[in-house]
This record gives structure tokens, C-alpha cells and sequence, in this order.
């Protein structure tokens, strides 16, 4: 199935009020039930205003330049190009890639095909298919407005159940927004090899307030690549307008750089094994906000890794929760920030059942004056003995400006488990790089190189050999001479 879609461009309307709210629902396939949703969503955020430094995870994001009133709907463009994804360009290059699945045709190991698409820019839904043979075993995958008003009552128990939409402002105002969603839905026992691409895009000034579900029943497999592109670059302003009404997705001023609200709910059912990937490359100017969990039931498998390179200012919650026993989850973290970027990422890994596993590894390099601020925290409760709990987080600066915050921490109330954590930040050494240049390397060439060899070990547990290979170009392409 293969769907494309496109319209005239308009003036945009005003900002994310009730009254865009209304002709939202209006225009809207989604439920009855799922527009109830929506607008409890926003009497939530007219309730909670934006969040502030008296709320630790907020403590360390700076919120002073943005301005809620400058964004809004608006109809998409005519003829916007799609940029390119990193993720679904590697797959289809034909690079090697191990599917990850135990018993899989060999013939599909570097066959370099996706098994799905979904594609939208600023808040519309421009192509979805998924392989035939895939819908065939009762796979649901493509828009959530379309999949929700055939299969609601499916998709009804997952759908914004995972995470708190209540929890701030940018999470309400998410509930109550979003489009241009996102849904897989796996049945039981199904094993889907080639990965599913969601690949969400903007404009200068464009607005993305997309959701991705993603729910594997009993034994099922799948893996799914996320991405982010597009927006408007660093140095832009904070946007504004109050122009005429219209419809539809969603837009700020031009030249605005632009703005994500975002979330993913992800539910791995038991004997389940979900590898997903949620790489945000936004250009510089993009302000980018995002909640996420994933919920992973009895002897269920989870590995996630997420890439962070991009946006003007991130601030990101990714909480995976082990409800069933025996529950496993591999999260990995790669972030390379520069010029005056600013990245928050507050990172949950809860032991709500016995014997489970969590194993964390986030990475980060910093250049320029940039800023990365890593939060971890281990939650053990009392019923999830057994507990094997590990984070960790690294960062190396490549210049004298930047500045790394790592704050790990534990909350324990189960007396028979393992967990473990650390941090480190350092400088380059500069050893390392007059070896490297008496052996004819040039100073940006030497730089590379360090930081090739300081991100390898949570590239080693990447298992998506196309991702792994995208990520390690991105970065590199980014380094300049150390300083």
C-alpha cells in the first residue's frame, strides 16, 4: 500500500489554542475517544504553563528565548522537498546489514530493502506503504489517523497510555496536537526482518508535534528507525506570527528555525525482541522537545539507541520500564554537539518486576561552546529483586568552552540486586594527537580519529551495521580541529 499527499500553500494561522484545537478535531479521522484525549490534553497545559527551574529535570534547560505563542497550524506547502534521511539512505544504499532475528533468509542480510515507509513534513503525511507481504500477516503500519479509524479499538489500549501526557507543558501540548503520527502495531508471533522507516521533516520554521507507537505482541520481532531532518539553522529567531485561519499541519514564522513537541510509546510484549533506533538530526536552529518510554513485558527484549546531533536546544525524557520478569533492555546514546548547542536528556530505567536486566551507555563529544547535560537515574522497586542495573555516560570536549554535566544517580528499595554506575568527562589528550600527526595525519584528521576511537565502544553495541556506519560518518563529518 502506497499513499502520497500534498496541498496549496496558505497563511498560517494562529498559535496552538482551542480554537486550533477545534479545527484540528474538525478536520480530523481520529476517534471520539482519541479527540477526548486531545482535549484534556489541553485544559492540562492551559493549567500547567511552561516548566521552569524549580523542577529538577528543568533545572539546567534554558527556556528564557522561546516563545510558546510563536508557533501554530498551518497546511503544508505545495511541492516541499523531503530531505533526506540518514538512516533509510545507509539501509538502501545496500550496505551489510544482520537483521538481528535468529532464523532469518540469508537473501535478506544485504538486500538493503525496507519493509515500510512513513514520510511528513511540517505536520502532514506525504508517503506511507508497507510491503504486501508484511500487511499480509496482519501488520499495521503508516498514518495513525488512518490506522486509527480502522482498527481504534486495536489500538485503543496503547495509545498515549505509556507516557505521561500530563506530566509538563510540552508533553500536553504534544497530546493535544500531534500529527503526522506514526503506528506499528505487530501481532503476536510475527517476525518482520527489514527494518521500518519513519522519517519526520520541517521546513525554516517549520513545526513537527508527531507521536510514534510502536507495540509487539507475544513473540513477535521487529526493527524501526526513526529520524528527524529539516528546520531552519542557528541564529534564526524564536519565530512568530498571528496571521489568518486555516487548517491542518503546522508552521511558524519563516526564517524561525523551528520547533518539535514530540513523543514515542513503544510496548514490547512477552518472548518480544524490538530493536529501534531514534536519531534526531535537526539543523541548528530547531527547538526540540521530546518524551518517550518504553514498556517491556516478561522475558521481552528491547535495544535502543538514540542519536542526537542536531536542534538549537533539546530537551528529551527517555524512561524504559521492566514490568514483566526477566525483562531486558539495551539503551545506547550518541551525541555529538557544537557552536552553542544545548542538549538535556533525563534517562529512567525502572525495575518494576524480578529479575530484570538494564545495561546504559550514553556517549557524547562536545566542540565549540556547546552544552550537554546527561540525568540518569535507576529505579529499583521493592517487588523487582534480582535486579541487574547499569548506566554509564562519557563525554569528551574538544574545546575549552564546552561543558558536560553527568549526573547518575540510584533509588533502591529491593535489598537483592546488582546496580552500578558511572561518569566521566575529559579533555583530549594532546599526546594522542602529536602521535597521530608525526605519522602524517593533519590536526582535523587527528581528531577524527580520537573521536572515532572514544565513540567505538557504543558503536561495538550496535547491532544495525547501516546505522552504526551513519552515525560514525555524521560525527566525523562534524569534527574540526581540536581546540
Amino acid at each position: 500500500m502506497t499513499t502520497a499527499t500534498s496541498a496549496a500553500k496558505v497563511a498560517p494561522q494562529a498559535a496552538f489554542d482551542s480554537a486550533a484545537l477545534d479545527r484540528l478535531i474538525a478536520d480530523s479521522r481520529l476517534p471520539t475517544w482519541a479527540s477526548d484525549l486531545r482535549r484534556a490534553a489541553l485544559d492540562a497545559a492551559l493549567r500547567l504553563g511552561l516548566p521552569d527551574r524549580r523542577d529538577e529535570n528543568w533545572m539546567r534547560t534554558d527556556l528564557r528565548l522561546f516563545r510558546p505563542a510563536a508557533w501554530g497550524p498551518r497546511p503544508a506547502a505545495a511541492a516541499t522537498p523531503m530531505p533526506s534521511g540518514l538512516l533509510g539512505a545507509a539501509i538502501a544504499s545496500g550496505e551489510a546489514m544482520d537483521s538481528g532475528l535468529d532464523e532469518v533468509n540469508p537473501a535478506t542480510r544485504e538486500s538493503g530493502r525496507l519493509a515500510g515507509r512513513l514520510h511528513a513534513i511540517d505536520g502532514h503525511v506525504v508517503h506511507e506503504s508497507l510491503d504486501p507481504a508484511v500487511a499480509a500477516k496482519g501488520v499495521l503500519f503508516g498514518s495513525a489517523e488512518r490506522l486509527m479509524a480502522d482498527h481504534g479499538e486495536t489500538l485503543r489500549p496503547h495509545w498515549f497510555r505509556v507516557i505521561d501526557s500530563q506530566a509538563d507543558w510540552f508533553a500536553a501540548m504534544h497530546a493535544a496536537f500531534h500529527a503526522a503520527s506514526a503506528v506499528l502495531y505487530v501481532p503476536a508471533g510475527v517476525r518482520i526482518a527489514e527494518p521500518l522507516e519513519v522519517l519526520s521533516a520541517i521546513t525554516d520554521g517549520g513545526v513537527d508535534t508527531s507521536h510514534v507507537l510502536v507495540v509487539l505482541g507475544e513473540g513477535a520481532e521487529a526493527t524501526v528507525l526513526t529520524e528527524t531532518a529539516g528546520g531552519g539553522p542557528a541564529g534564526a529567531g524564536g519565530g512568530g506570527f498571528h496571521g489568518a485561519a486555516g487548517s491542518g499541519g503546522f508552521q511558524g514564522a519563516a526564517g524561525s528555525g523551528g520547533f518539535h513537541c514530540g513523543g514515542t510509546e513503544i510496548v514490547v510484549g512477552k518472548n518480544a525482541f524490538l530493536r529501534i533506533v531514534n536519531l534526531q538530526n535537526w539543523n541548528t536552529g530547531v527547538w526540540h522537545f521530546a518524551r518517550q518510554k518504553a514498556v517491556v513485558h516478561d522475558r521481552g527484549r528491547l535495544q535502543w539507541t538514540l542519536g542526537a546531533l542536531g536542534s538549537r536546544l533539546s530537551q528529551v525524557a527517555q524512561d524504559v520500564a521492566l514490568v514483566g520478569r526477566d525483562a531486558s533492555a539495551q539503551v545506547n546514546g550518541v551525541m555529538f554537539t557544537e557552536g552553542r548547542q544545548q542538549l538535556v536528556y533525563n534517562t529512567l530505567q525502572h525495575h518494576e518486576a524480578p529479575s530484570c536486566k538494564s545495561d546504559l551507555l550514553y556517549k557524547g563529544a562536545l566542540q565549540d561552546r556547546s552544552r550537554l547535560v546527561w540525568r540518569g537515574m535507576i529505579k529499583v522497586d521493592k517487588a523487582a529483586q534480582k535486579t541487574d542495573g547499569y548506566q554509564r555516560n562519557d563525554n569528551l570536549m574538544l574545546s575549552e568552552e564546552a561543558r558536560a554535566d553527568s549526573i547518575p544517580g540510584l533509588e533502591i528499595e529491593a535489598d537483592d540486586v546488582r546496580c552500578t554506575h558511572g561518569a566521566t568527562s575529559g579533555r583530549v589528550d594532546a599526546e594522542q594527537l602529536f602521535y597521530a600527526q608525526a605519522r602524517g595525519l593533519s590536526a582535523n584528521e587527528a581528531a577524527r580519529l580520537v573521536v572515532a576511537g572514544f565513540f567505538q565502544q557504543v558503536f561495538d553495541r550496535i547491532t544495525i551495521a547501516p546505522v552504526r556506519e551513519a552515525l560514525a560518518r555524521a560525527i566525523g563529518s562534524r569534527i574540526r580541529r581540536v581546540r
